[in-house]
């Protein structure tokens, strides 16, 4: 289908478009028209001659047997690093009985030879490389920077130690989207916050020690090579610090100017002084976790502590990360997974040294430690309260970075956390033929007692038997599958030990079958993978699982899948832990972010994600139950995504179980109903024809998108 939007010709893969699609890539067409930064909230489940990638980690990507079977990921990599680096390929050379790649070693000969063109997802990149007997892992590294589209994790671009590696040679006037960006705040703290452990900090010291070891062996060995390390570490951050002055590459944040511009401190320059360097800081680590009471402090108290009690200078701390990767690449470690201890304690050194403002350093014991007279386990986390400073690089090196989510709203609040400016921000609603979903607000049970998750009405017994009652009704006319979401996993073992008892189960068994999502990610695949095909076979399933896990976040329930979701209560976070509330100050003391409208909205666009779980296309349909009474209040209420909002009738926010299972009842035997093509034409589809009779066909939808300034 051939589309023309604002004299830009565009090539729709399809045969018809939904104007929502449609006013989607104009409002994408005016971000880059206008070389800037756009924002959008889309609809929930909307042989080429260019070349599109998905690129992954070894472990989804390696298919030598000896590697992958490793299955954890830091395994993974580092078997593959033992048998890839140029130190171990020199080894081979001298010991023939070395390990090798064949893989690798094939594609080390090919390494110029370009991927075809086509769409490469990455079991086609697995089933390329054992086709051609081509490393898929390398192959891909190498495609990406002449692909055309290029599919990976946030991470990639996010987290900097990632970034450097695999995104640094994108063009600056590249295009990035960051899809499902819902979540995309709490990625950006994650890729610039480090946690240590006490049992972290022993894996350290045996790190230290040996490393110790190698250096001892090496200047005896080779004392040359050891000599001439500081030479090369100056060089190494005098290219980087070109790279960064001459815009080639995106900035490194965990990398300050500083360390690119000035002379490496003398107390860290050589080998020894670095592992002696590192020993006391470690000792200092382990100091501050010999503690009772939780302390929570800023960087530069922190710092200020280290130099009274150690006389350690934080201008070397800046240094310590890229004195560890060069002194790894002097020894000529292959595989650097078991030192993954040592690279957090040098991250956490950099950072902490770096970053003096939008940071914090809590210590925090472990309160469950049983032995009173034992010291408890300790945690020390360098805590990143600030999402812009992992997002500006991206901001500052790409000319338009998009960002768009099903459940983005309130609108206005994204650009405030990331501090951007975007130059489009726009909201799209659903068009529809039918009314394909309908979202319920109930607040109460049959006896009028109110619901809800809140912490005191938590054991209240109508509380418990009026969302037992709910579920009851609910599987007695919904078909096929229901999921089910709580707050939290103790709330869902808690409730669902209260219906074992009333034999509410044992009745709901009765239509449907109940499977569980832990914990545990092999255990939750099997539930899955058990509910699918209860759902498939016409037995039908319920699937308990709760917001913020896998299920909430990963898995479509399409169709026959999720005829119906329920959200039992407000998935509110834990609003005690330290990090959350040091975060929640700095939101307010930087951002004029209000505590109770920041946990109003994270809450309310997980239980937004949950519920769209459901609705995957137009021709899907399903019931949308938001179970709390607190959800009918209007400042909960409005921060649902639009197209929830547009769906919901006055008479939909405070209503019973038993009101709204009678209209569930009456609605769903409509919607049983084939949906015929021919229906659809001219109110939530346009065809190529009509465009042709008429080229202003879309303006009767331009209620669809609604921008904001």
């Amino acid at each position: 289908m051939r589309l023309t939007l604002k004299e830009l010709t565009v090539l729709f893969p399809y045969e018809h478009v939904y104007p929502e699609q449609y006013y989607y890539m104009l409002e994408v067409k005016k971000t880059l028209d206008a070389s800037g930064h756009g924002y959008y909230e889309k609809v929930q489940g909307s042989s080429p001659d260019f070349l599109a990638l998905a690129l992954s980690s070894r472990k989804n990507l390696c298919i030598n047997d000896a590697v992958v079977n490793k299955r954890e990921g830091i395994a993974v990599d580092g078997s593959c690093q033992s048998l890839t680096s140029s130190y171990a390929r020199a080894k081979k050379k001298l010991d023939p009985n070395q390990g090798q790649c064949d893989f690798f070693e094939n594609w080390d000969t090919k390494r110029d030879a370009a991927l075809p063109k086509g769409i490469y997802n990455l079991a086609d990149l697995r089933a390329y490389g054992h086709r051609k007997k081509l490393c898929p892992y390398f192959l891909s590294r190498t495609a990406v920077n002449t692909a055309d589209i290029v599919i990976y994790s946030y991470h990639y671009l996010l987290d900097p130690k990632i970034a450097e590696i695999v995104s640094k040679d994108f063009n600056p006037r590249s295009v990035v989207i960051f899809d499902e960006a819902h979540n995309i705040d709490n990625v950006c703290i994650e890729s610039m916050s480090v946690s240590l452990s006490r049992r972290l900090m022993t894996r350290a010291d045996a790190n230290l020690t040996s490393l110790d070891r190698h250096i001892k062996r090496l200047k005896a060995e080779n004392s040359v090579r050891l000599a001439e390390e500081y030479d090369k570490l100056v060089e190494n951050l005098r290219d980087k610090h070109a790279e960064r002055e001459e815009d080639r590459t995106i900035v490194n944040p965990g990398v300050p100017e500083e360390v690119l511009k000035d002379a490496v401190p003398g107390t860290i320059r050589t080998a020894d002084h670095f592992i002696r360097f590192m020993t006391r800081f470690a000792e200092y680590v382990k100091h501050r976790m010999r503690t009772r009471t939780v302390c929570v402090e800023s960087p530069a108290a922190f710092l200020r502590d280290l130099q009274s009690s150690l006389l350690m200078d934080r201008r070397a701390l800046k240094f310590c990360s890229e004195r560890f990767a060069s002194l790894a690449k002097t020894l000529e470690l292959a595989d650097v997974s078991a030192l993954n201890p040592l690279v957090k304690l040098t991250q956490f050194a950099t950072l902490v040294a770096t970053f003096s403002h939008g940071f914090s350093v809590i210590i925090e014991p472990d309160e469950l430690t049983r032995d009173e007279n034992a010291l408890p386990d300790c945690l020390i986390h360098l805590s990143c309260l600030d999402a812009s400073v992992a997002m500006r690089p991206v901001m500052s090196r790409f000319q338009s970075v998009i960002i768009t989510s099903g459940t983005l709203s309130p609108l206005d609040m994204y650009p405030r956390i990331l501090n951007f400016q975007p130059c489009v921000m726009a909201s799209l609603s659903m068009t529809q033929s039918r009314e394909s979903f309908v979202p319920l607000m109930v607040g109460k049970g049959n006896d009028q007692v109110e619901i809800s998750s809140k912490f005191e009405a938590r054991d209240d017994t109508a509380v418990i038997r009026n969302y037992g009652n709910l579920l009851q009704e609910m599987s007695k006319c919904v078909p096929d599958g229901m999921v089910v979401f709580f707050p939290s996993y103790t709330y869902m073992e808690s409730l669902v030990a209260a219906w074992a008892k009333t034999r509410l189960l044992d009745d709901l068994t009765k239509h449907k079958l109940i499977f569980m999502e832990t914990t545990d990610a092999v255990e939750t695949a099997h539930a899955l993978e058990q509910y699918v095909r209860a759902c498939e076979t016409g037995r039908g399933a319920i699937l308990f699982s709760v917001a913020r896990g896998k299920v909430s976040e990963g898995i479509d329930f399409a169709h026959h899948l999720g005829r119906a979701v329920i959200m039992l209560g407000i998935p509110f976070v834990f609003t005690e832990g330290r990090i959350l509330r040091a975060r929640l100050e700095y939101l307010r003391d930087e951002f004029d972010i209000r505590e109770n409208d920041f946990l109003t909205f994270d809450a309310m666009r997980h239980a937004a994600q949950c519920v769209g779980r459901a609705i995957r296309g137009k021709t899907d349909y399903g019931v949308l139950v938001f179970a709390d009474r607190r959800y009918g209040k209007i400042d909960k209420r409005t921060k649902l995504p639009r197209w929830i909002q547009n769906n919901l009738s006055s008479g939909s926010h405070n209503m019973s179980v038993e009101e709204g299972v009678s209209k569930i009842r009456k609605w769903f035997p409509y919607m049983g109903q084939p949906v015929r093509k021919e229906d659809q034409l001219g109110v939530s589809l346009v065809s190529q024809e009509m465009f042709a009779q008429n080229p202003n066909v879309m303006e009767r939808f331009k209620n669809v998108v609604v921008e904001l300034d």
